[in-house]
C-alpha cells in the first residue's frame, strides 16, 4: 500500500524553527519525486518545495532562503526545514508523489 506519513508539526513562535518529516512506504522512494504543499485557512492548496530524484529542489518565492527541502533514500523519509517561521506561514502541510498520493497533513501554528 502506498502511503505518506507526516509528522512534525506544531505550534512555534515567529522567529522560530520546525522541521517535518514524511515517511513513505510501498513505492520505490529512490525514484521519486516529493512535494511539500500547504493550506492556509481559507485559502487554496499551494506547492511550497519540490525535491527531484536527483537531488534537484525548487521553493515557492514566498518560503526561498527560509525554508529547505531534503531527502534521506535510506531511510524513505523528506524532510521540510523551516526557518524564520511568519504568521503567514500557519497551515496544513501535506507530502505528496505526484500526481495522486498524499499525506494526511500536519498541522503548523505561527503565533505568539
Amino acid at each position: 500500500q502506498v502511503q505518506l506519513v507526516e509528522s512534525g508539526g506544531g505550534l512555534v513562535q515567529p522567529g522560530g524553527s520546525q522541521r517535518l518529516s514524511c515517511v513513505a512506504s510501498g513505492f520505490d522512494f529512490r525514484f521519486a519525486r516529493l512535494n511539500w504543499h500547504r493550506q492556509a485557512p481559507g485559502k487554496e492548496r499551494e506547492l511550497v518545495a519540490q525535491i527531484s530524484s536527483t537531488y534537484t529542489t525548487n521553493y515557492a518565492d514566498s518560503v526561498k532562503g527560509r525554508f529547505t527541502i531534503s531527502r534521506d533514500n535510506a531511510k524513505n523519509t523528506v524532510y521540510l526545514q523551516m526557518n524564520n517561521l511568519k504568521p503567514e506561514d500557519t497551515a496544513d502541510y501535506y507530502c505528496a508523489m505526484p500526481p495522486a498520493i498524499w499525506g494526511q497533513g500536519t498541522q503548523v501554528t505561527v503565533s505568539s
